[in-house]
């Protein structure tokens, strides 16, 4: 699967803070999901993408909230494939688990910080409405 970082995340006191992407990831930057942890309700996950400071290749555990457009997408790059044991998965099952980690990642960006939005609000659920619904 693949997955894009959000532009901006909040952090800090209840969330009043706004960062661009994420300390590994540029916003907007692509990312492989390699794997889930399930233990812990798929609230982490292992990706894989090119680091925002040097652009290698880089495997990192991160929220599964600060990843957006889950999908499923055939993997060619070798410094991808090379990090991971990887084995053949239907692409259903891949939809199907990139639907469910769209979920998750949804519910975790509106309920984790639990204080108001800053005003003006850049982060992700503020820009693409999906605070509001």
């Amino acid at each position: 699967m693949a997955a894009n970082v959000v532009a901006w995340r909040r952090w800090g006191d209840f969330g009043q803070e706004l960062r661009p992407g994420t300390k590994a990831f540029k916003g907007g930057a692509k990312v492989y999901v390699i794997g889930t942890y399930p233990g812990f309700g798929d609230e982490q996950l292992e990706a894989v993408g090119r680091g925002r400071h040097h652009g290698r290749w880089i495997s990192i555990k991160m929220p599964t909230r600060h990843l957006h457009t889950f999908r499923a997408k055939l993997v060619h790059a070798p410094a991808v494939l090379r990090r991971y044991d990887w084995h053949p998965v239907e692409r259903e099952a891949a939809e199907r688990q990139a639907e469910r980690l769209h979920r998750i990642a949804r519910e975790q960006r509106q309920t984790y910080h639990g204080g108001p939005h800053p005003d003006p609000c850049l982060c992700h659920a503020c820009l693409t409405g999906e605070a509001s619904g």
